[in-house]
C-alpha cells in the first residue's frame, strides 16, 4: 500500500458518482470508512449528498456527509467527514433497479471531474462504474468511459487502456470487439500507439526511467512461425521492430501462455495484449480485487475500479472497496509522478 503521507501535497481527487443505481455509493462510503487504515488520500464525491447520506443510513454506516461548495474545502473535512459536490439527481433512485433518467447527471459529474482536473481545483479523476447500455439507451453515443474521457481530453489522440496491479500491467491493444474480428482489426500501426503512449506513461506516471515492453502474440505458441497463423510476422513483429527503432526496450511476439506467471511478470513493467481476455484474464486471476483501471495518453490523471456496476449487490453494503481505494492510491502516485517529471524537465 502506498504511503500516501509522503507524497507531496496535492488538490483532492474527484471521484464520480457512476451510475447511482449500481455500487458506486457503497464502496466510496466504505472507502471513506477505511480512510485511517488504509491511508486513501483526501477525495471529494461529486454525487447527490442526501442520497449518498440516505444510503450509509440505510446501511447503519456512520459517514457524515458535508455538502461543500469548492473541492478545496475537502482536504481540511476529509479526516471526519464525506465531502461532497452536491449534484441532486432528477428522480428517486433504487439500488439495483438503473434508470435512464440518471444518465445526463451521471455524464455529468465526469465532465465535471475533468473541468475541476483540468483547472488544477482537484488532481486527478477517479471514476465509479458506469453501465453503458443504461447511458446509451438515453443517447450517450460513446463506448464506454475511456471514449468519453478522451471526447472531454479533446486532444484528438486515442487513449489507451491499462489495467494495472502491484504485480502486473496489461494494455489490451484491442477492447471491446468480438474475438473473431480481431485478427481483422489489429494493425501494426495500433500496437504501435500503444506501445509508445504505454512507455510514456509508464515514464510520466510511474516512475519508470526505461520501461520494458513485452508483446503478446496472438495465436497459440505466438504461431509457430507461421503454422498457426500469419499475425505474428505480419502485423505484431514489424510493430515490435519500429518500437524498438524509436529507442524502446521491447521484447515478442511472445507466446501469450508464458508471459504471465511470476518470473516472467519480473522481466517487463508491461504486456501489450492483443486482445481483451488476453489481459483481463492474468490480472484478475493475478489481483481479482485490487486492479486499476488508468487511461493513458490523456492530458489528466484518471482512474477506476477493475469491476462493473454491480446491480445485484447494490445497496447491500457487500461490495468491497479494494478497487476502489487501490484506484485512488494509484492516482494519487501517478499526479506525484508526473509532477515530478514536469519539474525535472525532459534532461531529467
Amino acid at each position: 500500500m502506498p504511503d500516501t503521507n509522503r507524497l507531496p501535497d496535492i488538490a483532492p481527487l474527484a471521484v464520480t458518482m457512476g451510475d447511482p443505481a449500481g455500487i458506486g455509493g457503497d464502496i466510496t462510503l466504505a472507502a471513506w470508512l477505511t480512510r485511517e487504515a488504509t491511508g486513501v488520500p483526501p477525495f471529494v464525491l461529486i454525487d447527490d449528498a442526501d442520497r449518498i447520506a440516505g444510503l450509509a443510513e440505510r446501511l447503519g454506516w456512520a459517514v457524515p456527509v458535508a455538502r461543500i461548495e469548492q473541492p478545496a474545502q475537502a482536504v481540511a473535512l476529509f479526516p471526519k467527514a464525506l465531502p461532497v459536490l452536491h449534484r441532486p439527481l432528477p428522480v428517486p433512485v433504487q439500488p439495483g433497479k438503473p434508470t435512464s433518467a440518471t444518465a445526463d447527471a451521471v455524464c455529468a459529474a465526469i465532465a465535471e471531474a475533468v473541468a475541476l482536473v483540468r483547472t488544477g481545483a482537484a488532481s486527478a479523476v477517479v471514476t465509479n462504474p458506469i453501465n453503458k447500455d443504461v447511458l446509451q439507451h438515453a443517447g450517450f453515443r460513446f463506448p464506454g468511459h475511456t471514449e468519453y474521457l478522451a471526447d472531454l481530453a479533446g486532444t484528438g489522440d486515442v487513449p489507451v487502456m491499462m489495467l494495472a496491479c502491484p504485480a502486473l500491467r496489461v494494455v489490451p491493444v484491442t477492447i471491446h470487439i468480438p474475438l473473431e474480428a480481431v485478427a481483422q482489426t489489429l494493425t501494426t500501426a495500433a500496437i504501435v500507439h500503444a506501445g509508445r503512449v504505454t512507455a510514456q506513461a509508464l515514464a510520466r506516471d510511474f516512475g519508470i526511467a526505461r520501461p520494458r515492453l513485452a508483446v503478446a502474440g496472438l495465436n497459440p505458441h505466438a504461431g509457430e512461425r507461421g503454422r498457426m497463423g500469419d499475425q505474428e510476422t505480419r502485423i505484431i513483429a514489424p510493430a515490435v521492430e519500429a518500437l524498438r527503432d524509436e529507442g524502446l526496450t521491447v521484447s515478442g511476439p511472445l507466446p501469450a501462455d508464458t508471459l504471465f506467471h511470476p518470473a516472467a511478470r519480473a522481466r517487463h513493467d508491461a504486456v501489450l495484449c492483443m486482445y481483451h481476455d488476453q489481459a483481463l484474464i492474468p490480472i484478475k486471476t493475478v489481483d481479482f480485487a485490487g486492479g486499476v483501471n488508468v487511461t493513458l495518453g490523456l492530458p489528466f490523471v484518471r482512474t477506476s475500479p477493475d469491476h462493473g456496476t454491480a446491480f445485484d449487490i447494490a445497496g447491500q453494503g457487500t461490495a468491497q472497496p479494494d478497487s476502489l481505494v487501490a484506484a485512488l492510491h494509484m492516482a494519487a502516485t501517478m499526479v506525484a509522478h508526473r509532477q515530478r517529471t514536469a519539474a525535472e524537465g525532459p534532461g531529467r
